[in-house]
């Protein structure tokens, strides 16, 4: 058996478990730097072909078989990637240090931990809770077999490595050392040790600002599953060791964004939906809104453009409702009437209930739940029953009915649009912009979310 520890990874460690020697063939250039006259300075590629053929000549080729092998491309060149040892700065997950400052519960002021242990506690411990709760396994899968994290890369742009050289003198600080004839350490840190430091690092630390004590920890941060190790991990593992606290207090997990038979958007299947073009056609709502309804937290999704026209449909219903109500009610105001007549009391009760069932889906991340009430309720209740048997109520004679089922309409409208509003915020925006209670708000974002009020 053939072992390489400088160029395979499964080798390296084979090699580390063994004390095998680590042997350099290949360089940076992908060219042989050792062996016979036939293949040194040639490309690996070049090489392979010429060591096959010695070992025809010399009659010790038994056999040849096609297998296909997990070779590394580089996604830019296509070339593919020759392992090899490089000089790299890594961090110790497993060093223990000394926490000066702990607001992690469980772990004391001048306790010490290590970096790894750090990023299992306030998971475990419930400071930082994870949606849906089955990715917490797979984040302590990641931890627990934590590695030293090499933090350098070879490449052109990203923070550089704080680090400067002299001679056989290495210097490490934030600011370039005094005197003549030093010189940086060309690489730059892992995009994920920089975009790590995002949580706190955007709010003036490491001065203690106003902005860092107002907005430090966050309450939710809402990512992709697919990169929980990636950089959730990694701010946890920045903000437990700078500032001793999380970086925030729940993790709202979504899937990936597929095509409409469930495979991966790419350009080589022609498959995008651009967002952009979705957005020229059918309007940002209905884009948005078509991302989330029917989709669960950490699963994948299907979008297809039939989806999105669908939820255009939608912003056209709540135009209608909305134009149907101000062409029919007089003036109104949130007082509710001393009488709500004919079944206006039980339409007032049913919204009452869908606002609960919204808001504890809203609660506990379940938004495509929400979505889904919403729409279903406001399309095939709101307006397919209760705006079709208000027609002849407010075409009749009777006042005292009229005026009831005018507030409730209302008072209905006004606040659908505060439960549509997170997920088709312009459309509400704008509907709410024309109401007569327009006058005593500015802004719907930051209005109170609908209560129940009336029983």
């Amino acid at each position: 058996m053939g072992v390489t520890p400088a160029h395979s990874m499964t080798d390296w460690e084979i090699g580390k478990r063994h004390d095998l020697p680590v042997v350099q063939v290949i360089n940076e250039y992908a060219k042989m730097t050792a062996g016979n006259e036939a293949i040194l300075g040639k490309k690996t590629t070049v090489a392979r072909e010429e060591i096959v053929s010695w070992l025809k000549k010399n009659n010790l080729l038994e056999n040849i078989e096609e297998i296909d092998q997990n070779i590394s491309i580089a996604e830019r060149s296509g070339g593919v990637i020759e392992p090899m040892p490089k000089l790299q700065w890594f961090v110790n997950v497993n060093k223990k240090f000394t926490l000066k400052i702990s607001k992690i519960d469980g772990i004391k002021n001048n306790t010490e931990v290590t970096l790894k242990e750090l990023m299992l506690t306030v998971v475990r411990n419930k400071q930082i809770k994870i949606a849906p709760e089955r990715f917490e396994k797979t984040y302590f899968h990641w931890i627990e077999n934590l590695h030293d994290w090499c933090i350098s890369r070879q490449i052109w742009y990203g923070h550089q490595i704080p680090v400067w050289y002299k001679g056989d003198e290495t210097y490490t600080g934030i600011n370039a050392p005094e005197g003549e004839g030093w010189e940086q350490d060309p690489d730059t840190l892992d995009t994920w040790f920089s975009s790590g430091l995002w949580t706190f690092s955007t709010l003036g630390w490491p001065e203690e600002t106003i902005d860092l004590k107002t907005f430090h920890p966050t309450f939710i941060l809402e990512t992709g599953y697919d990169i929980l190790f990636f950089w959730i991990a990694k701010m946890i593992l920045m903000s437990t060791c700078l500032l001793g606290d999380i970086p925030f207090k729940h993790v709202y997990l979504h899937g990936l964004v597929r095509d409409e038979k469930g495979r991966k958007m790419s350009k080589s299947l022609g498959n995008i939906i651009d967002p952009l073009d979705m957005i020229e056609k059918y309007g940002a709502d209905a884009v948005r809104m078509s991302l989330v309804i029917g989709t669960s937290p950490g699963n994948d999704m299907k979008l297809s453009e039939q989806k999105i026209k669908a939820h255009k449909h939608f912003a056209n219903k709540l135009w209608n409702i909305t134009r149907f109500i101000l062409s029919n009610t007089g003036d109104y105001t949130k007082e509710k009437p001393s009488n709500l007549l004919n079944n206006d009391l039980e339409w007032l009760n049913e919204f009452n209930q869908i606002v609960e069932k919204i808001t504890n889906y809203l609660e506990n991340y379940q938004l495509h739940l929400a979505t889904d009430e919403i729409y279903q309720w406001t399309w095939h209740r709101l307006a397919d029953v209760c705006i079709e048997e208000s027609k002849p109520i407010i075409n009749g004679n009777n006042e005292d009915a009229k005026k009831s089922r005018e507030w409730l309409l209302m008072y209905i409208l006004e606040n659908v649009t505060k439960l549509i509003h997170p997920f088709m915020p312009f459309i509400t925006e704008e509907i709410c912009g024309v109401l007569p209670v327009q006058k005593e708000r500015e802004f719907l974002m930051i209005e109170s979310w609908p209560k129940q009020k009336y029983q």
